[in-house]
């Protein structure tokens, strides 16, 4: 016999997200349509928000902290970190951050001095959804994040007898044109037969 709190919501199988998920350039959530998946990963993704609060009751007299009339968000810090196996000359550009694909030579990578507005891109993570996940209608929850910098540079860890790894860390960043615009969304949509 079923114990009373021993139980999960009747949906539950609706609502999980499956798998690893892919990370891709472009996505949109209206038709489900896929960009370029900017390489094959390891160990899944991990996204965060990061955000910072200010409580600004915290040194008031007789005002007890995490009081929530007094809690100021000041901003998120956005991040998408995990581990590539592949790696094209986009991608490594992708992961120094401030760098150029030499035009002459396409298999070259020249770091900059520099940051450009032009490092700065989108990255998705989008992930496998509800009981319905394959097909044209299949559910995802995607996560954009806008204005994307891979601040940890590029990293490779080569082992004897094993598979290269790119670890990567991408934060979303504020842009000055639009400041209140917070740097990432989530999408949610379930399957449907």
């Amino acid at each position: 016999m079923a114990q009373k709190f021993t139980k999960v919501p009747d949906d539950t199988f609706e609502k999980l997200q499956l798998n690893a998920g892919i990370l891709v350039d472009t996505f949109t959530p209206e038709s489900g349509t896929i960009g370029n998946i900017l390489g094959a990963t390891t160990g899944g993704i991990n996204f965060t928000t990061n955000p910072e609060f200010t409580d600004f009751g915290e040194d008031i007299d007789n005002v007890p902290n995490n009081m929530m009339e007094l809690k100021h968000l000041n901003q998120f810090d956005p991040q998408m970190s995990g581990t590539f196996l592949t790696c094209t000359p986009a991608l490594a550009k992708s992961l120094v951050g401030a760098a150029d694909v030499d035009t002459t030579d396409t298999t070259k990578v020249v770091p900059r001095a520099e940051l450009l507005a032009t490092d700065f891109d989108e990255v998705w993570w989008i992930g496998d959804y509800s009981d319905v996940n394959t097909g044209q209608n299949a559910g995802f929850i995607a996560i954009r994040l806008m204005n994307a910098l891979n601040t940890a540079g590029f990293q490779i860890q080569s082992t004897k007898n094993e598979k290269g790894q790119l670890a990567f860390e991408y934060h979303g960043h504020y842009s000055i044109e639009d400041q209140d615009t917070v740097p990432f969304e989530i999408y949610v949509k379930k399957g449907t037969a």
